[in-house]
């Protein structure tokens, strides 16, 4: 039996604690640019003493995510209110949103992120030498995930 691996389906569903209590469906991903992506972490650290004894221990460590969406979509133009809303700069204050996230694949499987932030993207669009814009990534850090 073979496995299907698609990602075609998948969506997220995200909460701002202040920005979008109700929650935003995430769905107009890119398609020059990793739609959803979960780099992996290092749980735990190590280290060898000095008769050559391996030492590890764990260590707490965010998880990182990196949303691409398709430029002047309407997920580009909600998650840059986000951003906009979390930005600290001169005469104005952030809002500081305590995001969730749900992600959902196309077989039914799921993966929930809570207490997390909204730490990098683009305030304007850039354009590709093809002549093209570019996709937009907003990156975020979570503590946990079920």
């Amino acid at each position: 039996m073979s496995q299907n691996i698609g990602g075609f389906g998948l969506t997220v569903l995200m909460t701002a604690s202040i920005t979008y209590p109700v929650g935003l469906p995430l769905t107009h991903f890119a398609d020059d640019a990793d739609p959803f992506d979960v780099p992996d972490i290092q749980i735990r650290d190590k280290g060898m003493g000095l008769n050559g004894d391996l030492i590890t221990w764990g260590k707490a460590t965010p998880i990182p995510i990196s949303i691409s969406v398709i430029p002047g979509s309407v997920d580009d133009i909600a998650l840059n209110i986000l951003l906009k809303a979390n930005k600290v700069g001169a005469g104005s204050r952030p809002v500081n949103d305590v995001i969730q996230m749900v992600g959902t694949y196309p077989d039914g499987t799921f993966v929930v992120l809570t207490n997390g932030a909204i730490t990098d993207g683009s305030v304007a669009s850039s354009v590709a030498s093809s002549g093209r814009l570019k996709s937009k990534t907003y990156k975020f850090v979570f503590e946990n995930n079920t």
